[in-house]
């Protein structure tokens, strides 16, 4: 059995950065992902994505952002349980949580924090007939490797923020990129739409709205893409790959079944700690659901500092807690 003070189940950034707000009031962390890496999807699926919304930092690689709150955490020297998925959570007489993976690990602790940003997911595929033909062909619905399109033509379609960010990324690394989306107005952040709009003026970025993609043609590999715009209009653009960016679609698995409560595909959580209904359980970051939440990095950031507040006064609760800057405190790598 492993015993420690928080049990953070999902380790992605959230969870990594409760290990350091842990750290610096002397409690431990073990963590548990299914994933074989800590980083979470920022590792698994988006490692060479720019982030714009971290502070001190006007751009950052994903698998980057994971590499320093690694080196961040690491002086307080968390616990990982990888590969393996948190199946149950029970509460014990003593007021101890005791969480069992899917291959029959143990963990023992008064805290459980969940940090499992969307819980399990899988891409959101158009209906295309003959799609499943060019996956892993020219169809991909996660860039893991940009590289992968050095001097190609590259189709996306989408409107949110992952559509916008790379498209303005690929224009850097493909030969041209071509954006498609079906309405005229974008629900990413205003600044990403300015500059599609400005590179949509140049030879770098074709951006078609009003459409979508209605077939993909090729004999092995994909070469070219047919869009029908609504005018009912049909292009043929030639294209090596085709990137599909229309989100997540999120399933809680086994967390549907801890005894939470839950909202849309989320577990509701006040905004003074972020505990759930049963005291003792936190949520943080993407997983939770409260009125204003915004799914943003920075703030899983705040939430995971609150939380850990209120995980220490479960452990001393006669010990008042006084906050202490990082500054007065000196050096958290130096024990």
């Amino acid at each position: 059995m492993i015993e420690t003070d928080i049990i953070i189940i999902g380790a992605g950034p959230t969870g990594l950065f409760a290990v350091f707000e842990a750290g610096l009031l002397k409690l431990k962390c073990h963590l548990i992902d299914y994933l074989p890496q800590p980083g979470g999807q920022l590792a698994e699926i988006y490692p060479k994505k720019p982030i714009y919304d971290i502070p001190g930092f006007p751009s950052i690689l994903a698998g980057e952002l994971i590499d320093n709150l690694m080196r961040q955490s690491r002086p307080f020297e968390p616990g990982f349980t990888l590969g393996e998925r948190a199946e149950s959570i029970i509460k014990t007489e003593d007021d101890q949580f005791l969480v069992t993976t899917d291959r029959g690990t143990i963990h023992k602790a008064p805290n459980v924090m969940i940090a499992g940003g969307l819980g399990c997911f899988a891409p959101r595929k158009p209906e295309l007939i003959n799609l499943e033909k060019f996956e892993d062909c020219g169809v991909e619905y996660i860039i893991k490797d940009p590289e992968l399109y050095r001097d190609k033509k590259v189709v996306i379609a989408g409107g949110g923020d992952s559509a916008l960010d790379w498209s303005i990324f690929l224009t850097d690394v493909a030969s041209h990129v071509t954006l498609v989306h079906r309405r005229t107005q974008f629900r990413g952040a205003l600044d990403s739409v300015e500059k599609v709009e400005n590179l949509s003026k140049t030879d770098k970025l074709d951006l078609i709205t009003e459409a979508q993609v209605t077939r993909l043609d090729g004999d092995t590999n994909l070469s070219s893409i047919q869009v029908t715009q609504k005018n009912k209009e049909v292009i043929s653009i030639k294209a090596d790959h085709f990137i599909p960016l229309f989100g997540l679609s999120p399933k809680l698995g086994p967390i549907k079944d801890w005894g939470l409560d839950l909202g849309k595909e989320a577990i509701l959580v006040n905004t003074k700690d972020y505990q759930t209904n049963v005291p003792g359980i936190f949520a943080i970051g993407d997983i939770n659901q409260y009125e204003g939440k915004l799914k943003l990095i920075l703030c899983g950031f705040h939430e995971a500092t609150l939380a850990v507040q209120s995980c220490y006064k479960r452990i001393f609760p006669e010990k008042k807690l006084v906050l202490k800057y990082t500054t007065v405190m000196g050096d958290p790598s130096i024990k």
